[in-house]
């Protein structure tokens, strides 16, 4: 049986692993995950939204519906690549002052 980080129960619906998928991922690799920070000018959300907004990929499946990197833009605050690209941008030159 695969860990919950990998099926649906250990997955949040709105993009990212909940904490039982953090937890299950800690007890299988022995990484810790922290929980995403959605808002704010944290040096970690604008590393995430720069390197998500790199991914390859589309935002949308053949049917229609998001697929999960664009569930997880959207829970970190981007509505798509590349506006993750320019928020992270403008994060990290907020921070640099």
């Amino acid at each position: 049986m695969t860990a919950a980080w990998q099926r649906k129960e250990g997955k949040n619906p709105a993009g990212g692993l909940n904490a039982k998928g953090r937890a299950s991922y800690k007890a299988e690799t022995g990484g810790t995950l922290k929980a995403p920070v959605k808002s704010g000018d944290n040096p970690r959300r604008a590393s995430f939204l720069a390197r998500m907004g790199n991914m390859p990929g589309p935002m949308a499946k053949p049917n229609g519906e998001p697929t999960r990197l664009a569930l997880s833009l959207k829970a970190w605050g981007a509505s798509s690549k590349a506006d993750a690209k320019s928020k992270a941008a403008a994060i990290s030159k907020r921070n640099k002052r």
